[in-house]
């Protein structure tokens, strides 16, 4: 008798691996998001600028070797751990939201494998309806268009993890080293997600809470006395953003007298243009400005603290799939 295989989707938002992917890279994101209004193509400086950014960081995100990193450590963690207890085996597929391989495709290319049963993740935390609940929406929606015979559920939040939140930690605690060890008590650290347009906020969408609930949990297991949770990375678009931003928060550091912060990048979990450019490259360049010593934690990536946490969650799912 054949061994069951589970599904295991991991989902991210996407990035182009080349300069002449960008265009159609921000046409497909500016076609998804309805606040944005009229054309959706995006202008040429746009493109140009997309573009500079992803050569200073070495022409591309390492954002999809990573998330493949991630999704083979986990699925050999699966298959050590948890395909001895349940008798089932484990496949594990990386699916992006705004480029390839697009969650589409990777659904279309799951049930061609035989996968019935499967689990979908997010790489990323914190819930949002507008990021977490779009990768949701795209699987189902996937499935149903496709008439793939598969059975998935998803796991909407890890945001307090205990793993999670200790993995955080220690990249903190790690950081802090950075820093002259008299400045180190008193250290503000400032947590860090994904912009979104403060039009959540009217649908008591959880993400801000969420991303404080995180920022909470890690500062407590530091030993942070100062912390703070800023907003990075908002879109050139005409629509207002949650706040406050990480210029803003800089700055107020700054005019309190500080002159070094620790940025904690907790809504992400890997290295990508969000971190290598928008932290190291340009909010870094506006600290020097203001005469403060800017660093940031380390990226989980596919460390295995990171694949504890992922492991854990599916096999919380998979109970779940094999009742």
């Amino acid at each position: 008798m054949s061994t069951e295989r589970i599904g295991v989707l991991l989902m991210a938002y996407g990035t182009p691996e080349s300069p002449d992917e960008v265009e159609p890279y921000l046409t497909h994101i500016r076609e998804h998001y309805t606040y944005i209004r009229g054309d959706k193509r995006p202008s040429p400086e746009m493109v140009a600028d997309l573009q500079a950014r992803y050569r200073l960081i070495g022409g591309r995100s390492p954002l999809l070797a990573i998330s493949r990193a991630q999704a083979e450590a986990l699925e050999r963690r699966l298959e050590e751990t948890l395909a001895p207890q349940t008798g089932l085996s484990f496949r594990t597929y990386v699916g992006m939201k705004h480029w390839h391989p697009f969650i589409h495709d990777v659904v279309r290319q799951m049930a061609a494998d035989g996968v019935r049963r499967a689990v979908g993740i997010a790489l990323t935390a914190q819930y949002s309806k507008l990021s977490v609940g779009g990768y949701i929406h795209a699987a189902q929606e996937a499935i149903e268009q496709s008439g793939a015979p598969i059975r998935m559920t998803f796991v909407e939040h890890w945001h307090d993890r205990p793993g999670f939140l200790k993995a955080l930690a220690r990249r903190v605690e790690a950081a802090r080293t950075l820093f002259p060890e008299a400045q180190r008590a008193d250290l503000p650290v400032v947590f860090t997600a994904h912009n979104l347009p403060a039009k959540i906020l009217e649908w008591n969408d959880p993400y801000p809470r969420h991303m404080e609930e995180t920022a909470r949990g890690v500062a407590e297991l530091a030993g942070i006395r100062r912390w703070f949770v800023a907003w990075q990375s908002a879109g050139s678009t005409p629509v207002r953003w949650l706040e406050p931003q990480l210029p803003e928060v800089l700055a107020q550091l700054r005019d309190a007298g500080d002159r070094a912060v620790l940025i904690c990048p907790a809504g992400f979990v890997a290295d990508h243009l969000e971190v290598l450019y928008d932290i190291d490259i340009e909010a870094r360049k506006l600290a020097n400005e203001m005469g403060m010593q800017l660093e940031r934690t380390a990226s989980l990536n596919a460390d295995d603290d990171l694949i504890d946490v992922l492991a854990e969650l599916v096999r919380e799912q998979v109970a779940q799939l094999v009742r």
